[in-house]
Order: structure tokens, then sequence, then C-alpha cells
């Protein structure tokens, strides 16, 4: 019994002992190391890595590190976003596991490289759904964009920005696309599986071919044209191999910024009002930008010298009967839920010609 006695004494002096000290810390505002992870949540400074791969001189390279600064500044220091561009920590392949595990805490990547984890964003990919800018900006800040991003939580990550590219739009050098059957045997380059699926719904052969190899691809006849944004087509001087362009506006390439769930958790109600208005701001400069770009391009690719054929609002219903399987294989694949989307999509450009 004296043994347990004595035990017991030396318990209970440990247990005192350890509550004053606990008192003492609570009272110089120190934390046993519990609180540490809050962060923000505590006022302390937060550190949270940016990445993406797009060039650093890219227009929505510059949009991200602009967004990171203002960040910081209207912070006054409580978040530091440190950057890492042009794909030095991660590049489009790797970037989405590193922001769903956590090991990223912001990342800017391809909308279709995120329809390899969530289905469901291919439908930014399919063919005459979303016919002119403010049909985008209607959809992504509607039903759509409210559907997607619930996905996109369910996998661990909140989007902050989406990032407008713009525009696919079609090149060839063989004959004016002026409908949808002057594409009948022409051999194309497409760059993504939904793609190919549009060049062969129109009736030409599609061909997989890296960005880098499409001038010399045309130029020595292994194809006959193209399709890829319209910035993509100045860029890579594409009006030097290709007489012909045709702007059908056939679908929209975006971009995604999105924050790990658990890295925005930590930030301080204030904190994510900054991130959140930031966010904001930045997205309809992106979207006024690309807008701009797109049809800054368009004049300076009939300068050098390419005939532009701007498809008719009131022919876009021929495209679309044309390239209605691309859709319905996607409504299928994605059932109900898909063909709510895709019903969203065609709402929003609806609401965009009134």
């Amino acid at each position: 019994m004296g043994m347990f006695k004595g035990s017991y004494k030396k318990a209970a002096a440990a247990g005192l002992a350890a509550l004053v000290l606990t008192g003492l810390m609570a009272g110089c505002g120190m934390s046993s190391g519990g609180d540490k992870k809050a962060g923000g949540a505590a006022g302390q400074k937060v550190e949270l890595k940016l990445a993406y791969q797009l060039p650093s001189d890219h227009h929505l390279s510059k949009s991200i590190e602009k967004f990171a600064k203002e960040v910081n500044e209207r912070s006054k220091g409580s978040i530091d976003v440190k950057v890492y561009p042009a794909g030095q920590l991660y590049n489009d392949q790797n970037m989405n596991d590193a922001l769903m595990s956590g090991g990223l805490d912001i990342g800017m990547n391809s909308t279709a490289r995120w329809s390899m984890v969530v289905p469901a964003m291919k439908v930014l990919d399919l063919p005459f759904v979303l016919t002119s800018y403010q049909a985008v900006d209607n959809a992504l800040d509607g039903d759509l964009g409210k559907a997607l991003s619930e996905q996109l939580e369910k996998k661990g990550v909140r989007p902050l920005i989406w990032a407008d590219y713009g525009y696919v739009q079609f090149t060839d050098k063989v004959r004016p696309l002026e409908k949808p059957e002057d594409f009948q045997g022409l051999k194309m380059r497409s760059y993504s599986e939904i793609s190919a699926d549009v060049l062969k719904a129109l009736g030409a052969s599609p061909t997989t071919m890296s960005s880098s190899e499409v001038y010399m691809g045309i130029k020595n006849g292994t194809i006959d044209g193209q399709s890829s944004g319209q910035t993509a087509i100045l860029s890579r001087k594409i009006y030097e191999v290709s007489k012909y362009m045709t702007v059908a506006n056939s679908s929209y390439v975006e971009y995604l910024v999105a924050i790990n769930a658990n890295s925005w958790k930590k930030l301080s109600p204030d904190q994510q009002k900054i991130i959140t208005d930031v966010s904001k701001e930045i997205q309809n400069e992106i979207r006024e930008e690309t807008k701009a770009e797109d049809q800054e391009c368009i004049k300076e690719l009939e300068e050098k010298g390419m005939q532009v054929y701007v498809v008719p609002q009131d022919q876009i219903h021929l495209w679309q009967e044309a390239t209605a399987p691309v859709v319905a294989a996607f409504e299928q694949e994605q059932g109900a839920e898909g063909k709510q989307l895709v019903e969203d999509c065609l709402k929003a450009s609806q609401a965009a010609q009134k």
C-alpha cells in the first residue's frame, strides 16, 4: 500500500505543477503548440507556396504574379505568397496531385488537366456550348461554376480564379473553312481527346502533335491545319504556313487558380477575405484582357496576310448540329449530371444573346 500511496502523491504533485504551468503560459499569451497550425487564426504570418507552369511572360503568368503581390501587400505581411513560376516547382502533369495532397498551397493549371481528376470539367472543352465571352462569364459566375466548384471541393481544393485563356479557332492552308462540310478530308492537328472528336465530327482526320511540331507539320504537308487559341496562332507564326483562319469560337480554354482546402482553413477570416477580394479583381481583369488580346490577335493576323472568316451568329446552329455527337457522348458518359452541365452552358449562351 505504501508504494501505491507514494506513487499517488507524486502523480498529484505532477498534475498540480502542470496546471500551474498551463496557467502561467496562458497568462503570458503562450500556447503549448496545439494552435500553431492555425497560423492565421491567431494572427500569425502564413506562408503560401504558389506554382504555375506557363512562361513568365504569358499574360496569365503576369496576372498571377500580380495576385501574389496584391495579397502580400494588402495583408500587411500576415500572408506571404511565394511564387514558383514556369514549372520550377511543379509542372502541369504533377501540379494537381501536389495541390490535392497539400504539397502545394496554390496552383494554376488548365481545366483540361483538371478534367483528368474531375471528368465533369470536360464540359468546358465541348464544342459550341459556350458561344460568346459573355456566355462564358455567365456560366462560370452561375450554375456551371457552382457545380464545378463543388466537384473540386470534394477533391480537397477550393477554386479562387477562373482564368480565361481564350477561344479555340481553326486554321488551314487548303481552303476557307466557312461551313462544317469544308473540313471533309483535311488532316488537322488536335490538342486533346475532345478536340480530336470535334474534328472527326466535322469530317477531318485528326492527328496528335505537340505544339512545337505544328509549324513544320503544316509546312511539310504532314497536316493541312490545326486548332488552337488565337494568341498561340500568332506567337507560333502559324500565319506563315496557313492562309485561312475561321473564328468559330468552338470551345473555350480555361485555367484554374485553386487553393488547397487545408491551406484555406488555416487562414483567418480577414486573410480569407483579402484573398477572395483580390481573386475577384484579378479574375475580372483577366477576362477583359483576354477579350482584348483575342481581338487584337485577329487584327494582327489579318495584317500579316491571313484570310479571317468569322462565323455569323445565325449559322452557329449548323456547327452545333455537326458536332452534336461529341456533346451526346459527354452526356452519356456523365449521365444526368453531364446533361445538366450542358444545359447550364446553353442557358448561359442564350442569356448572353439577349
